[in-house]
């Protein structure tokens, strides 16, 4: 299993919300570039970027910043956040993002997401299925709708959607541990689909529990951050 740090974006700042509330905002005095640099330089291969502007506009902002750590590191950057058209995933492709995730567009606009996947391909293409009680939450999670996560996943699968980040919204940001009853769930239901746990991870404990059920990735933010994960301690997981 991957780990995979998260860099979440306000202002070009680093940030981290609690449970995608905006008003919850904890600011890291870090550049993302030299962060992704320091990741790099740790043997990181993959970073989750997330333009939290991008998310609550409805179109991409932080594309400069993205650009500069692709630019600057060899990482492979999933990126994420207000990609609502052709032209911001353009933009993104183009400023150097190897993956891009789309959440809201998946569930507002189903046809233009699936005609990504057509055009790009499922190598390039994640879904992104956050989830609050069981629900899709859209719109940088402000919105949370009436669709299962289980079935939404689902139903992207048939259309050849191989890797889904999902993360469970209640505990993101809170640092008290994974949701492994959910992810033990899909897993279960999608045994080859790439899943991702986003939300929460606190440990390396947290890390062999999600390794067990199998999950492809892990993203770690908040607790790499604070200091809760060092980046020595996550090499194993950075080269497997």
């Amino acid at each position: 299993m991957k780990a995979i740090p998260a860099i979440d974006l306000i202002d070009g700042q680093c940030v981290r919300l609690t449970e995608g509330d905006y008003a919850q905002k904890t600011i890291y005095n870090h550049d993302p570039v030299e962060i992704a640099k320091e990741y790099a330089g740790a043997g990181c291969q993959q970073l989750h970027l997330v333009d939290l502007d991008g998310a609550k506009a409805g179109r991409i902002i932080n594309w400069k910043v993205l650009e500069a750590i692709c630019r600057e590191t060899g990482l492979w950057v999933d990126f994420g956040g207000g990609l609502k058209s052709s032209k911001d995933l353009e933009i993104a492709f183009s400023s150097g993002a190897r993956q891009v995730t789309g959440g809201s567009i998946a569930v507002k606009n189903r046809d233009l997401f699936l005609s990504w996947l057509r055009e790009y391909g499922s190598e390039k293409i994640i879904l992104g299925a956050d989830a609050r009680n069981g629900k899709i939450a859209i719109s940088g999670w402000q919105d949370t709708t009436s669709l299962d996560i289980e079935e939404f996943i689902q139903g992207y699968v048939a259309e050849g959607v191989r890797h889904v980040i999902s993360t469970d919204i209640s505990r993101d940001g809170k640092l008290n541990g994974p949701s492994l009853d959910l992810y033990s769930r899909l897993r279960a239901k999608f045994p080859d689909t790439q899943l991702i746990a986003s939300g929460g991870i606190r440990s390396l404990e947290d890390l062999a529990s999600l390794d067990s059920l199998g999950m492809h990735g892990a993203i770690i933010g908040k607790a790499l951050y604070e200091g809760y994960i060092s980046l020595s301690e996550l090499k194993p997981y950075f080269l497997s």
